[in-house]
């Protein structure tokens, strides 16, 4: 049977924190200088007393791809941001990862609507 060595593990955990943050501090505030601070979805205007709700969405999700001049970026305030991350969870699960408004609707509920009323008539 394995030993788990769990200093190692909290060592590995730690280190891809640290990375973690390093890297966001960085494109954050790359974004921050680029951008204007209004989300880019429902045009909230922020300052720098509420700037910590205005949030870095990397528009492929590859949070490693932080070109210089910021176009894989866009700011997103953390409601709209938490919203097109669920429309993509909701878009891959549906197995329609190439939109996240997912498949077209079919049925017409509808359609059959005039013959339905003329069967009703006595």
């Amino acid at each position: 049977m394995k030993t788990i060595d769990h200093d190692k593990l909290d060592r590995i955990v730690a280190n891809a924190r640290h990375e973690a943050d390093a890297r966001s501090l960085g494109y954050r505030e790359r974004a921050l200088k680029i951008y204007p601070w209004i989300c880019a979805r429902c045009g909230r205007e922020f300052t720098r007393l509420n700037l910590r709700e205005l949030t870095v969405h990397h528009r492929d999700h590859n949070h490693d791809n932080n070109p210089p001049d910021g176009s894989n970026w866009e700011l997103l305030c953390i409601y709209c941001h938490d919203n097109e991350h669920q429309r993509e969870l909701e878009a891959q699960a549906g197995g329609t990862a190439t939109s996240a408004r997912g498949p077209a609707a079919t049925h017409s509920p509808f359609a059959d609507l005039k013959a339905m009323l003329s069967e009703k008539k006595p």
